[in-house]
């Protein structure tokens, strides 16, 4: 093995690992909840299925990425490669619906009571569980020709116009069949990507203006800031993190797509910017979410405590 191939291996070890083991602890914290008196917030919903579709999209692409890297690439059959790039795909897509809605749903949460979205703050609560089902359907619907392309990459068929990446390899097809391919892919998540900058700047326009109306009373501002805005902020530098690694992640997508014979190079960063996202994701929740150790530290001494249950 060479040393590139290993240092690369350990990159991708250790970026997978360490999002695996995040996004567990963000989704044991949210199973601690259940068992106590904790009245779940509406975005703890959206919370949980953005931390599985984080983990399904890390064990689909990081996991093997990693073996491929190590020197572990035809141990995949033609069905393993197809589902595992399906999964990821769905993961990768629930991901972008996840935080779309929670940044639409923050955004008419905190909009004010004269504006035409105060009908929808009583309303928004019951469309969420819905939304989410909805995201995971639609990703699946869309998804499913994925597998097509997607082979082996122990094949021992000699195919013109073969993509390797490491552990798989996909198939290409005529120009017009890719083009149509690619567009029906990318149109849910550009809609998602369009909502969620709309809604992140929604949200920042109206905490500037709550900053200007109330910054001559010093000590409401405190007072007025405590959790919608920190929730506010939280999902906006959620949204801003995400949009800068899918971004990035997007512009090695479309050069390895327009390239007929990508290199090792290519296809490893590619992979590595599209697991950055699912990696940083739980602890950015996680540090902005107060609960999550002093949860950690009441579970251990009584689940049932009048201390967690007066706290949470």
């Amino acid at each position: 093995m060479a040393n590139s191939e290993l240092v690369v291996g350990l990159i991708f070890l250790t970026q997978t690992m360490v999002g695996i083991l995040g996004n567990f602890s963000l989704l044991y914290h949210y199973i601690l909840l259940s068992f106590t008196d904790y009245r779940s917030r509406s975005t703890d919903f959206i919370h949980k299925h953005l931390t599985v579709a984080n983990i399904l999209a890390l064990l689909c692409k990081g996991v093997p990425q990693t073996m491929a890297a190590f020197g572990w690439k035809h141990i995949l059959s033609h069905f393993g490669c197809k589902l595992l790039f399906f999964l990821h795909r769905m993961g990768r897509g629930v991901s972008i619906g996840s935080i779309c809605i929670l940044s639409v749903y923050q955004a008419i949460t905190i909009s004010p009571t004269n504006s035409w979205w105060a009908k929808l703050k009583v309303k928004a609560p019951k469309y969420i569980v819905p939304s989410i089902f909805l995201c995971w359907m639609l990703q699946m619907l869309v998804n499913a020709i994925f597998p097509v392309y997607i082979i082996s990459a122990s094949s021992d068929k000699n195919i013109t116009g073969e993509k390797n990446f490491g552990y798989c390899s996909s198939v290409r097809h005529e120009k017009t069949t890719d083009s149509l391919h690619a567009v029906l892919l990318s149109l849910p998540d550009m809609l998602c990507l369009g909502l969620m900058l709309w809604a992140s700047g929604t949200m920042v326009f109206i905490l500037f203006r709550h900053k200007k109306q109330v910054q001559h009373i010093r000590r409401t501002v405190s007072a007025r800031s405590s959790p919608e805005s920190k929730a506010t902020k939280t999902i906006l530098l959620l949204v801003s993190t995400f949009v800068y690694f899918y971004s990035l992640s997007s512009v090695f997508q479309v050069i390895l797509a327009l390239s007929d014979n990508p290199g090792w190079i290519l296809v490893n960063v590619t992979t590595m910017t599209a697991v950055c996202f699912p990696t940083i994701s739980p602890f950015l929740l996680m540090s902005h979410n107060s609960k999550v150790p002093r949860l950690l530290f009441a579970w251990r001494g009584n689940i049932k405590s009048p201390y967690l249950r007066r706290n949470m």
